[in-house]
């Protein structure tokens, strides 16, 4: 259950390569056994992309990629973190002098946000070192939230080391809190199903308070995550945060023209709170208040009786004082359009129509409309990816769609249909290499997209088929991926 604290379970290291590889190399590394190890997943998003911060439904899945840890507490109060992948460096820290550098988003510094979340939310005066030895496979910068699940399982493994207990619910909230420490303004989504998700299911995560339900896609569906080779990190960039910027200017511009309190008002999602209405209302409200042009600093100031002062010191964060326009009108049309789908696609899911699947790929593609025009957060490369599935789910399965969830392309199909479509597109699209089938019992493929000379390669893995309550289940994993 959700609100039930992180599970715990017994570990048969030979059945378990990983682990066994793992609990070796940490006794080469640090002398003695782990005494536990600790585990978070990936993540894609199905629908509702850029939303969670607004305050808004989301509606993920995990992944089996995953962040694996294995921990041996130790009395130094000293925290000593290695990674298997030697181009990530080690690192260590006193557990009572946690500093975080925004500046530089280096991997230790994500584990710390966890470490120092859950230290402060008990109050610990006296933590328990820790040796640490970090497996992740997820691809990082991705879109896939390896760097979340970092912050989660360190939360896991500080909670354990320390003895003490928390539902899941409140591990997801405090990892969302603390991932701040980093320096990107997250809405929880990440974190959230990254402790939340069950077997067999994806998840609408609502916010405030934080639930998660259960939503059970329609027999026949196949996720095909693909790559695009184009990497973004969050926190080492300003893209994301500017948006997050971008909605909350637009709260506050719609809410000053509404009559409500906007100094108070955070998230779109309040403004449509406070007046009551649904989500179309609130699109109409954006086009009567905003306009598509962008907004100066200047503007913003007139439109709420503000100095540029006061809006530089109360409302834009330091990060943002540099920034000389900001794109209102598009940035909220996005979200009040991208919850309505998310809702919507819960809906078609839970009802179950004939034409599920084709309904479902519609609002899909809508979403990655919406995601490139209004919200800026794809790229040509991505475009270009989404438009050869397009191509294919055309001649195969009329009405399939295709979108991209932060950074991977996502594609539905009829199985039997995909396999064949895609093993058959042209050269230019992709070039399907032989079966790898060294990591049994999970059916594996390389597939590699070679578009015209010049341009960016495309390297993904076909991989992880696995029963499920909703029929066959296929994730086409990155190796690489795009913001």
């Amino acid at each position: 259950m959700a609100g039930d604290s992180p599970s715990t379970l017994p570990v048969q290291l030979v059945e378990q390569p990983r682990l066994q590889k793992l609990k070796e190399m940490f006794i080469s590394k640090f002398g003695s056994a782990p005494k536990f190890y600790a585990r978070a997943p990936g993540r894609v998003n199905l629908i509702g992309e850029h939303i969670d911060y607004c305050g808004y439904a989301v509606l993920p899945m995990a992944i089996e990629q995953d962040i694996l840890i294995a921990v041996e507490p130790v009395q130094t109060q000293v925290v000593q973190l290695a990674n298997i992948n030697s181009s990530y460096l080690d690192f260590s820290t006193s557990v009572n002098n946690i500093q975080i550098n925004k500046t530089k988003p280096q991997w230790h510094n994500y584990f710390l946000c966890g470490l120092k979340g859950v230290q402060e939310h008990f109050g610990l005066n006296n933590p328990t070192g820790m040796n640490c030895l970090l497996d992740g496979t997820i691809p990082p910068s991705s879109g896939l939230s390896s760097s979340s699940a970092l912050v989660c399982c360190a939360g896991l493994v500080t909670l354990r080391a320390n003895g003490k207990t928390l539902s899941k619910v409140e591990l997801a909230e405090i990892c969302t809190k603390s991932e701040r420490y980093i320096g990107t303004e997250g809405g929880g989504m990440d974190q959230s199903i990254s402790f939340l998700a069950e077997e067999g299911t994806a998840k609408l995560i609502e916010f405030s308070p934080l639930r998660a339900t259960d939503v059970r896609l329609p027999s026949g569906a196949t996720f095909v995550i693909a790559n695009s080779c184009v990497e973004m990190n969050k926190a080492a960039t300003s893209h994301y945060n500017i948006r997050v910027m971008e909605c909350r200017l637009a709260t506050k511009l719609l809410s000053k023209s509404k009559g409500l309190e906007w100094r108070k008002m955070l998230r779109l999602h309040d403004v449509q709170t406070k007046l009551g209405v649904s989500l179309e209302e609130m699109l109409t409200i954006v086009e009567e208040v905003l306009h598509p042009e962008p907004y100066s600093a200047e503007e913003i100031c007139k439109c709420l009786g503000i100095s540029l002062e006061e809006l530089r010191s109360q409302i834009l964060s330091q990060s943002m004082q540099d920034v000389s326009t900001f794109k209102l009108y598009q940035r909220a049309k996005h979200v009040y359009s991208e919850a309505a789908r998310v809702l919507e696609f819960q809906k078609i899911c839970s009802e179950a129509p004939a034409n599920a699947l084709q309904l479902l790929g519609e609002l899909m593609k809508q979403s990655h409309i919406s995601c490139r025009e209004m919200y800026e957060c794809s790229c040509p490369e991505l475009d270009r990816l989404v438009d050869i599935c397009l191509c294919q789910c055309t001649r195969g399965v009329s009405g399939q769609e295709s979108r991209f969830t932060r950074g991977v392309q996502l594609s539905i199909e009829v199985i039997k249909t995909l396999m064949r479509q895609f093993q058959t597109c042209s050269k230019d699209n992709f070039l399907v290499f032989d079966l790898d089938t060294s990591q049994a019992p999970h059916l594996l493929r390389t597939l590699r997209s070679v578009l015209p000379p010049g341009s960016v390669q495309y390297q993904a893995i076909w991989g992880h088929w696995v029963t499920s309550d909703w029929s066959w289940m296929g994730w086409l994993h990155c190796v690489n991926g795009a913001y």
